[in-house]
Formats: C-alpha cells, sequence, structure tokens
C-alpha cells in the first residue's frame, strides 16, 4: 500500500473549494492531456454522496476505465473517492478542507495498491510519481480557478 499525501492552500472559501473539487467539469479540465471523459454514472455537475462516475482515459499510452464512488461525504470538511473497479488492487482518495490562517487547506491523501502483488510493487514507486504529478497538476488548475472569477463557471 502507498499512501502520498499533498497540501494546497487556496486563497478562496472553504465552501467553494470543497465543491469545486467534487466537479466533475473541473475534473475534466484538469486533465485534457489524458483525453479524460466521463462516460457512465454522474457525467458532470457536482458529485455526492453514493454517487459513482466511471471515466475513460489514456493512461501509459493505454485507454482504461476506472469507476469511483463517493463513500463519504462531511461538506465542507471531507469527502471520500474510492475505486470499485479499476486497474488498481485498491484505490481510496480522500479530501480535506480546513481553514488555516484564513485560507482554505485543502488535504489529499490517497492510498493505492497496484494490481498485480509482486509485479505492483515495482511499478508501486513509477504510479506514486505519476499520481504526484498528477494530483500536483489538478490542485494547481483549482487554486488558480478558485481564486478567480472562474469558479462561477463550475459551480
Amino acid at each position: 500500500m502507498v499512501i502520498l499525501e499533498q497540501i494546497t492552500l487556496l486563497n478562496a472559501p472553504i465552501e467553494r473549494c470543497f465543491d469545486l473539487s467534487r466537479s466533475i467539469d473541473l475534473h475534466l479540465a484538469s486533465t485534457s492531456g489524458t483525453g479524460e471523459r466521463a462516460v457512465a454514472g454522474k457525467t458532470s455537475g457536482l458529485i455526492g454522496l453514493n454517487e459513482q462516475v466511471t471515466w475513460r482515459a489514456r493512461h501509459f499510452g493505454v485507454w482504461q476505465e476506472f469507476t469511483s464512488r463517493i463513500t463519504s461525504f462531511k461538506r465542507p470538511h471531507h469527502f471520500r473517492d474510492e475505486m470499485i473497479r479499476g486497474a488498481f488492487h485498491s484505490f481510496k482518495h480522500d479530501h480535506y478542507f480546513n481553514i488555516q490562517n484564513e485560507k482554505t487547506e485543502m488535504r489529499d491523501v490517497l492510498c493505492f495498491s497496484a494490481p498485480i502483488p509482486l509485479l505492483g510493487r515495482l511499478a508501486e514507486p513509477f504510479l506514486r510519481s505519476y499520481l504526484e504529478r498528477f494530483l500536483r497538476e489538478r490542485n494547481a488548475l483549482l487554486k488558480k480557478i478558485s481564486e478567480s472569477e472562474d469558479w462561477r463557471k463550475f459551480l
């Protein structure tokens, strides 16, 4: 099991940051490089408790589908999305939000394990690096949008 954590400070209200983080449309805007699309379940708008979405994207040169469900939801402080079908053995992404020095602290905690035990362990450092970059890029866009008037396009 690999655990990675990223913290992003946003100069925007906690409720806005929370809702932008669960915006399907913002997620799609942040993943244009992978050709990602929402193909089943909740495919636009804000995802909520017990809702699921199936993403189709090209990662590592291969088209893949990944279905996740929101399994925990406490607006505006926390939600969790968990993989229910996809390439990983397990994949859980917790999104935490708190007020810190008049800013919103957004903390992502991502826990995953690769699908094939022995071979997967060899791939986990590469997957970790890939997912850290993926989160950094997504969070940079979320920060930019939440701190400007562009947030209105997504909420």
